[in-house]
């Protein structure tokens, strides 16, 4: 596969703080052959994207309706000229080189998406970055692993590749359109890999409210897809599953308790996604809360 017709989607929502350096870390690639499309519903944030229109041609703005990430991917998408979409965020960064380590695996006509690796940017030094540090490491090892032994697994949101003819249509009150999205992917009979070097970088929730309110939205959209889809794709249980690997990243007394505070706020999490879903059937407008302390 030649590295042309690539279009690099960054979907994005009041992120004017952080839009210009997620384009700049894209642009940097400079991908032959490629757009960037920026799409978002405010004008804060279209206003700093346009700004960069000058320096980088191939850079395409859109306003969406504001209903939502789903809605805001299937009309970047039908605006979009590329074969292969490259699907990220306004407010995280694109590590070096990433881009291209994703184009690279869709040599194999066999594969239909690729997940990027997720990289936390918060400090260890307290409980909430030290928990994203032990998710996004447990998040890597599991991937790999299901690599190894040709399990399914699907792509992180935060970045991935896939081919345009593999896209679906998205339902607009989804809640996590990754695992829409990698369902339909093997549901088409193509595979997912991952790539560990494509890295992106991630800012994760620094208080409690903040993180309950995006894990709920993001652990509940799994939920919510096997509603829809019928095929359970994430769950208390399987993120359960070994737990002993959690302790890997533990090195002292401290880390110790902070670790068994994620084993009970995650018990509580899953309590309040059951509860969301099954009896007070919340959908997307009631469970998508936006997170400050990512921005």
């Amino acid at each position: 596969m030649t590295l042309a017709n690539i279009s690099i989607i960054i979907t994005s929502y009041r992120e004017q703080k952080t839009i210009k350096r997620a384009i700049a870390c894209i642009a940097e690639h400079r991908i032959r052959d490629s757009e960037i499309i920026v799409v978002a519903p405010d004008k804060e944030t279209l206003s700093e994207a346009e700004k960069l229109t000058t320096l980088y041609k191939n850079l395409i703005i859109l306003k969406d309706r504001g209903e939502g990430k789903s809605s805001a991917l299937n009309f970047a998408v039908s605006r979009s000229k590329g074969k292969i979409l490259i699907l990220t965020d306004g407010d995280v960064f694109v590590g070096k080189n990433s881009l291209k380590f994703l184009l690279e695996n869709f040599k194999d006509n066999k594969i239909g998406a690729v997940s990027g690796n997720p990289v936390s940017l918060n400090k260890i030094d307290n409980k909430y970055g030290f928990w994203a540090y032990v998710l996004t490491n447990i998040a890597n090892l599991r991937r790999k692993r299901a690599v190894a032994i040709k399990k399914r697994f699907f792509c992180s949101g935060y970045l991935f590749a896939i081919r345009r003819e593999l896209f679906p249509l998205l339902p607009e009150n989804l809640l996590s359109e990754d695992g829409y999205i990698s369902h339909i992917v093997y549901q088409k009979g193509a595979k997912i890999c991952y790539d560990e070097r494509a890295k992106v970088y991630v800012t994760y929730p620094d208080n409690i409210k903040d993180w309950i309110n995006q894990k709920r939205r993001s652990a509940g959209g799994y939920n919510q897809n096997y509603k829809i889809l019928g095929v359970k794709i994430r769950s208390f249980s399987s993120e359960s599953s070994g737990a002993f690997d959690f302790f890997r990243y533990v090195t002292n007394v401290r880390e110790t308790a902070w670790l068994i505070g994620l084993f009970l706020t995650r018990l509580y999490l899953w309590f309040l996604i059951y509860r969301d879903i099954n009896i007070r059937k919340k959908g997307r407008k009631d469970l998508w809360l936006r997170v400050e302390s990512t921005k």
